[in-house]
């Protein structure tokens, strides 16, 4: 190690949900520091979620669907001698939330036609039954973990 590791900061839970997860994806979406914007974004595809699954609490299908987003491996590039390869590391829960929201706003906001809000909701939706882009993106993550588990032994 050659720095101090950095020091993780304490996210606020969101006001309406009081969930740490949902504070953090709403700064995730959150641009040029409009806080308010991204949580009426966020709340708003809460609400969508609501109404197009019959449940009445819509943190229950975002949490189902971050755990079907979150990453079980990835792989890290490590150079050995001349070579480099790409080594297949378990990802912590932690860095699984990060990447799953990443995704998912990124997704998101690469689909265009609609209101930010339809986006992320169908996005959140599309996790939830197991489908959508995120999902095939935590599967390709897991294919390449997969075939590049020959250099397994590379990790320390």
């Amino acid at each position: 190690m050659r720095r101090r590791q950095a020091v993780k900061r304490q996210i606020l839970p969101d006001p309406k949900y009081n969930s740490k997860i949902v504070g953090k994806l709403i700064n995730i979406i959150m641009e040029k520091g409009k806080k308010s914007t991204a949580e009426s974004i966020v709340y708003g595809a809460f609400d969508i979620i609501r109404q197009k699954v019959q449940e009445d609490d819509p943190l229950k299908v975002f949490n189902k669907s971050l755990e079907n987003i979150r990453p079980k491996l990835e792989v890290k590039p490590r150079r050995v001698g001349g070579a480099t390869y790409q080594i297949p590391i378990e990802v912590t829960q932690e860095r699984g939330v990060s990447l799953a929201l990443r995704w998912i706003k990124d997704f998101s906001r690469s689909k265009k036609g609609k209101p930010m809000m339809d986006r992320l909701a169908d996005e959140i939706l599309a996790g939830y039954k197991g489908e959508g882009a995120a999902i095939k993106k935590r599967d390709d993550t897991h294919k390449m973990a997969e075939a590049n588990k020959a250099f397994a032994h590379f990790r320390w």
